[in-house]
């Protein structure tokens, strides 16, 4: 029965020629109407850029050639306008008839085959094991010597090797057997589409491309960490209502979480681009610090009363929502301008990062610490906050500037010049300057975007706790962020990280140490689980290095 389920190559083929044939008709058909259409409109694309770079044109012949082929272009535009219905038409046709036949006459009959074939190949591999234990028995019954014993071992042992390598690859075979009968569907309609898929259809490639490259052990690698962290905030659900008679999953809780996380994501945000470029950025912390005293100063709420340098500043004359504006335009120009001197050192000097932020961190909780004493500010003026972050049917605000940031920052990198520069110069720096890429700009480009997000972070922390800004202010946050991105999947290998794994990183962070502060464990204790975390999340990566390389 199951050599009759079995399909040669032979007889697949012959399942598959009248699909083809028929979609191949009108194929045919579609390219005649495209042929003086859409075909046209590309070469003539084409030919303009190559009469734009091709020297041995005057300036006036590239420009009348240019003219020339634009007009082309306009009748051909028209031409494809009139043919559009025609070719969609055809298109809706030859999907129609695959959705009809594809898997009844071809499809389901390989995947059949392939399972027929699956089953027997481990049969057969069972039987060969079976065999090799069976002889291996036979031949140590009177054995007495032991290196003789220690021979028929060491055969027996690659004899079952090799069985299984054998099994391996047959079943690899069966397994691609199956997914290039899958995929002959989609690459019919790409050559109807002209590559244009429809959401539906690309979902359905997504899944089976994920199915067929599926390896536990990559899975694993990738999700092991998060499979376990949310392992833990189950533990924590489960533990909360016991010890604090309160429920964790609340939306109070989980807006709170995501309230206090929105400052931290711009800061992390400006790190990973760092990190990207195989750096980092000690100086976080006192960047916030810094902010802080500097928006507090600015919003105060009345007369300052604390100094900087001895000089007593008053911003009472002026408007609340212009007084929160300087306050953004001033921490945002100093966190930059900071920024930038330890991104200039790393990018002109070759500098090591770890060595031009930390002495960044210093420099700045120095000048911060001496010019204000090390005071704090006090409040701001409280009606500040509901002008920018506030609470609307107790949804707060603040977290829409968080992602805003996210949004702009993942249109930077992965639809920008710059972006793409980022993610070269993070990969192969050397390959990266070869190709014509300014590591020195991308570098420097880098340093300033973070300097930008860690102004805004800023300014947003002072409003959310309404002030109180000092120099001690953010310690320990230029690690969070790190980790964050770490946790996040950013690579320290460079060119390497998403957004989305960011903002995991950060949201996990915070929520973590917002449910262990519930729970009352110590804060000494929470750095005992961040620095766990933050050795597994790095582990995990180099051990994907190692496995790439």
């Amino acid at each position: 029965m199951a050599n009759n389920v079995i399909l040669s190559a032979e007889e697949e083929s012959r399942l598959l020629a009248p699909i083809d044939a028929h979609v191949a008709e009108i194929q045919k058909k579609i390219d005649g109407l495209r042929a003086d259409g859409t075909e046209k409109i590309v070469y003539l694309r084409n030919h303009i850029g190559i009469v734009k770079e091709d020297k041995n044109y005057t300036k006036a012949e590239r420009a009348k050639l240019v003219e020339e082929d634009k007009r082309q272009i306009e009748e051909a535009k028209r031409v494809e306008a009139q043919n559009k219905g025609k070719i969609d038409a055809l298109i809706g046709e030859a999907k129609r008839y695959l959705d009809v036949h594809y898997d009844k006459d071809y499809y389901n009959r390989v995947v059949e085959s392939c399972r027929e074939e699956k089953t027997l190949a481990l049969a057969e591999y069972e039987k060969a094991v079976a065999t090799i234990k069976e002889d291996y028995a036979k031949s140590i019954r009177n054995l007495s010597d032991k290196q003789e014993l220690k021979d028929e071992k060491y055969v027996y042992k690659n004899k079952l090797f090799d069985a299984k390598m054998s099994r391996d690859a047959r079943l690899a075979m069966i397994k691609d057997r199956k997914h290039e009968a899958f995929a002959h569907r989609y690459h019919l309609i790409d050559l109807l589409t002209m590559s244009h898929f429809s959401f539906a259809e690309k979902r359905v490639q997504s899944w089976e491309n994920y199915q067929y490259n599926f390896k536990l052990s990559n899975f694993l690698y990738k999700n092991g960490l998060y499979i376990v962290i949310v392992l833990i905030f189950i533990g924590l659900c489960i533990i909360t209502p016991m010890v604090k008679h309160t429920s964790l999953l609340t939306l109070t809780n989980v807006l709170n979480i995501l309230q206090q996380a929105s400052p931290r994501m711009f800061l992390a945000l400006g790190v990973a681009g760092l990190i990207l470029l195989t750096g980092t950025d000690l100086s976080v912390g006192r960047m916030v610090g810094m902010g802080m005293v500097t928006s507090t100063i600015i919003m105060h709420q009345g007369v300052n009363t604390g100094g900087v340098f001895g000089l007593i500043f008053d911003f009472t004359g002026l408007p609340n929502a212009v007084r929160a504006i300087l306050a953004l335009v001033v921490t945002t120009m100093l966190t930059t301008c900071f920024a930038s001197i330890a991104g200039f050192f790393m990018a002109r000097f070759k500098m090591h990062p770890f060595i031009s932020t930390m002495a960044n961190m210093l420099i700045i909780f120095g000048l911060v610490t001496y010019a204000t004493k090390g005071v704090s500010f006090g409040a701001i003026e409280p009606s500040i906050p509901m002008i920018f972050i506030p609470k609307i049917n107790g949804f707060p605000t603040i977290i829409i500037w968080a992602v805003i940031a996210i949004a702009v920052i993942w249109f930077i990198w992965n639809k920008t010049r710059f972006g793409k520069n980022l993610y070269a110069v993070g990969g192969n720096p050397e390959a990266a300057s070869v190709s014509g890429i300014s590591v020195f700009k991308v570098t420097m480009g880098a340093f300033v975007l973070a300097g930008i997000m860690y102004g805004f972070g800023s300014w947003l922390e002072c409003m959310r706790m309404v002030g109180s800004g000092s120099a001690a202010y953010g310690q320990g946050w230029d690690m969070d962020a790190i980790a964050a991105c770490v946790v996040g999947g950013v690579s320290f290998t460079g060119g390497i990280g998403k957004i989305s794994g960011v903002v995991v990183g950060v949201s996990i962070f915070t929520a973590l140490t917002y449910s262990l502060t519930i729970l009352g464990i110590d804060t000494n204790l929470q750095f005992i689980f961040e620095g766990i975390i933050i050795l597994a999340a790095v582990t995990l990566d180099c051990l994907k290095y190692v496995q790439k390389k």
